[in-house]
């Protein structure tokens, strides 16, 4: 008697390569794998200006694929990778990317609107003036990325460690920094209004722009260096020597 093969098991499926998509396209291609374990791949596959709101492509696998300003309202996008991928301008309101992975992307000037991004990791992105606001982030996490410009208010980053994150200009309105770390990254010119440093190790990030007003604001309870100390003290034209 032969045992069933286990949901988990997903065997692999040849790519979709070098192809134009619109949403016809990869409709009838989610219901030719319906049946299937094996996720969905595209490999260099254009899918700009497409509206793919709706559709469900859990588990698919884009690599080098272009999906500028394309369209995911409520798309089931949960356990995606996207590796290399470009999408400036796009659209994830209210889409499902829990456990999803972004590596190396470009996902400037996106808006992730009451999107679930639970457990949702981006590394090595690009997400200059992206919107977040009202988005699902339980366990959000981002590495080495530029997050210039974007509106991440209320967030919360508790307890995580932040490694060289650019959060210049970046909305950061009521967020929460509680017990985090930062290994590098920067604060320059950031909007901090509401948001809490409690415990937070600020050491290694850029402070430039910050006043001693500030800091008796909003870094109540946190840890920086002798060195931005100093800086921040020189802001009222006092030496330190």
């Amino acid at each position: 008697m032969n045992d069933a093969c286990p949901i988990s098991s997903r065997s692999p499926r040849s790519p979709i390569s070098g192809e134009t998509l619109d949403r016809d396209r990869l409709t009838r291609l989610v219901a030719e794998a319906a049946d299937s374990t094996a996720a969905l791949q595209f490999d260099q596959c254009d899918f700009d200006g497409a509206d793919l709101s709706g559709l469900d492509l859990r588990r698919a696998r884009f690599t080098g694929c272009s999906f500028a300003e394309a369209v995911f309202r409520k798309t089931q996008l949960a356990e995606t990778h996207w590796t290399s991928c470009r999408a400036r301008q796009a659209d994830f309101e209210m889409a499902d990317l829990t456990d999803a992975r972004f590596t190396a992307c470009d996902l400037n000037n996106t808006g992730w609107h009451r999107a679930k991004l639970a457990a949702t990791h981006f590394a090595e992105v690009k997400l200059t003036g992206a919107h977040f606001h009202e988005a699902q982030v339980l366990g959000i996490g981002f590495r080495d990325s530029l997050l210039a410009g974007a509106d991440l208010r209320g967030m919360s980053f508790r307890k995580q460690t932040l490694a060289q994150l650019d959060l210049r200009d970046a909305d950061l309105g009521g967020c929460d920094f509680r017990d985090a770390v930062f290994e590098g990254g920067s604060l320059r010119d950031a909007n901090l209004k509401n948001a809490r440093f409690d415990g937070a190790d600020l050491r290694s990030v850029d402070l430039g722009g910050l006043r001693i007003a500030h800091v008796s604001q909003f870094f109540k309870g946190a840890i920086i260096s002798h060195d931005q100390a100093a800086t921040l003290i020189g802001e009222l034209g006092i030496r330190v020597l």
